[in-house]
């Protein structure tokens, strides 16, 4: 069994030779921002954190999507945070790409390699370190957390995705299948961090349109995605942000695996007032 690869940013800059064309747009249903765009000069420093940078790939912006937001986040050695999270009311997932990084929550110690994937509970308390000798990257995606009556909220909890089994999607054969973290029926979750796995010449059989937003981190492979009425070619790093109701589908290029983080709001009543 082949084992997966997690794509992270390295920065840097371009030579003054490159063309300026690039893969990037920004439309009413959708954004695309290729790990082209992910460079020196378009970092934030995190408040509370040392020796960090984050690219900020989503946030909630009025009229488009207004859920979550998402980050790649580099730790240098000897970086981290041991106050990282500003807000008591926000949840957090974590997915390690590259490095080693320890994650202590509520007193409780994790070593999280590359494919640690946490779920950090709204008013838990953790930090985040690098006590290695080399650079961590991770995504972060953050969602400010709706309490349900009579459901309680989730635990925090820390894994490995190499240890959670992929299940296959109906009627694809393996083709298609998700890894996912928590139990879907769970309804004090109000969010979902998957992994989607597609085989070589693997679809999306049909315009997936649902109110759910996504974010989309390309972990491996590359693939032809279909954005509202647009065919986009992306690949591991590339960055996609829709919003409620863009159709979607895809077409897997091989000639590996095509796999992506996957970012949706669930489980909630529609607020109208």
């Amino acid at each position: 069994m082949t084992e997966p690869t997690y794509y992270a940013a390295e920065g840097g800059l371009p030579p003054q030779t490159t063309l300026l064309t690039d893969r990037a747009v920004v439309k009413q249903a959708y954004t695309v921002i290729p790990r082209g765009v992910l460079r020196d000069i378009v970092t934030s420093n995190l408040p509370g954190w040392t020796r960090t940078r984050a690219w900020i790939l989503a946030r909630p912006v009025e009229g488009f999507a207004t859920t979550f937001a998402q980050y790649h986040v580099e730790v240098s050695p000897g970086g981290g945070s041991t106050e990282p999270e500003p807000e008591r009311g926000v949840e957090s997932v974590l997915f390690l790409l590259s490095g080693a990084l320890t994650l202590v929550v509520d007193g409780e110690s994790h070593a999280l390699m590359p494919g640690g994937y946490a779920y950090l509970p709204a008013g838990s308390t953790w930090s985040l370190s690098n006590d290695s000798d080399s650079s961590a990257g991770f995504q972060w995606i953050r969602k400010a957390y709706e309490p349900l009556d009579d459901h309680s909220t989730p635990k925090a909890f820390a894994v490995q995705e190499q240890d959670v089994e992929p299940k296959p999607m109906p009627d694809t054969d393996g083709a298609w299948a998700t890894t996912r973290f928590v139990d879907p029926d769970d309804l004090a979750h109000d969010m979902h961090v998957n992994i989607v796995t597609f085989e070589p010449g693997a679809v999306i059989p049909f315009a997936e349109t649902h109110v759910m937003e996504h974010g989309i981190y390309i972990l491996e492979g590359k693939a032809v995605y279909r954005l509202n009425d647009d065919w986009v070619e992306v690949e591991a790093g590339d960055f996609l942000w829709l919003r409620a109701f863009c159709p979607q589908a895809c077409y897997a290029g091989g000639p590996g695996k095509f796999r992506y983080l996957l970012y949706k709001d669930v489980n909630r009543q529609i607020k109208l007032t």
